[in-house]
């Protein structure tokens, strides 16, 4: 084990993937404190939810490591899936279980993943509902709900798993415009209630008010990193500046 793995709560180092020919990762490093918020930017096919994946061990690395405070996910050892268990996960299609009412999709996971018995894992789940905003919502089936109140749940399924870490995949690409605006509330409470949450995303304005650092991915590298003001305003690499002045452009975004 690194040394200094047991100081960060997450630790990247060096990580690696190809499908096939293509390269998808080409040596990613980087580190993540608590309650840190920081947020992955880049054209698609840039390797950014590949990257998020390797993290969660959803997709094995060809090379690298992963740690979760002391404890390396991608070691032979490791107990990938009660660490996994730590880290939610937040993907671009809510995936949640059309069968069961928002309560059940919430309370699933606490007692099949971690044995809680079912009157506490009811507990965490309601309390999990009420944080995005759902709690009237717990006996709603995923057809019965928007697409943004479907994200949010999902957002409560993960939060009812007391996550150290949250991993969101674009967690507002599959929405009509007008249901971005309730997700991000969500996200930015828990950014504010020190939630460490690691983001990809196209939402500049968010990335801009919430994150702590802005991480730019090209090519299956990390091209840049640097708070949001910093990168906004004076990016250092040459296709920073380019792909945030197109986004801009694209979503409106104001300098």
């Amino acid at each position: 084990m690194n040394s200094d793995s047991a100081d960060h709560l997450l630790r990247v180092e060096d990580v690696h993937k190809r499908y096939g020919r293509e390269e998808v990762l080409r040596g990613v490093s980087f580190t993540m404190e608590r309650a840190d918020t920081k947020v992955i930017i880049g054209a698609s096919g840039t390797g950014k939810s590949t990257l998020l994946r390797c993290i969660n061990k959803l997709t094995d690395p060809d090379q690298g490591r992963v740690w979760l405070e002391n404890q390396e996910i991608t070691g032979r050892r490791a107990p990938v899936n009660r660490i996994r268990s730590q880290m939610g996960f937040v993907f671009q299609d809510f995936n949640l279980f059309t069968h069961l009412p928002a309560l059940d999709n919430v309370r699933i996971g606490p007692q099949r993943v971690k044995g809680i018995r079912r009157r506490e894992a009811t507990t965490l789940a309601q309390e999990a509902l009420a944080t995005v905003g759902l709690k009237e919502k717990a006996q709603s089936y995923p057809a019965q709900l928007s697409g943004g109140q479907q994200q949010r749940v999902a957002i409560a399924r993960a939060l009812a798993m007391s996550p150290k870490l949250m991993l969101f995949d674009e967690p507002t690409s599959a929405l009509d415009p007008e249901l971005i605006g309730e997700v991000l509330e969500v996200m930015v409470k828990l950014a504010k209630e020190g939630m460490t949450m690691l983001v990809v995303s196209h939402e500049m304005g968010f990335a801009r008010t919430v994150a702590d650092e802005i991480i730019f991915m090209e090519g299956g590298v990390i091209l840049e990193q640097a708070p949001p003001e910093s990168m906004f305003r004076n990016p250092q690499h040459k296709r920073t500046g380019e792909f945030l002045r197109k986004i801009s452009d694209l979503y409106g975004e104001s300098e």
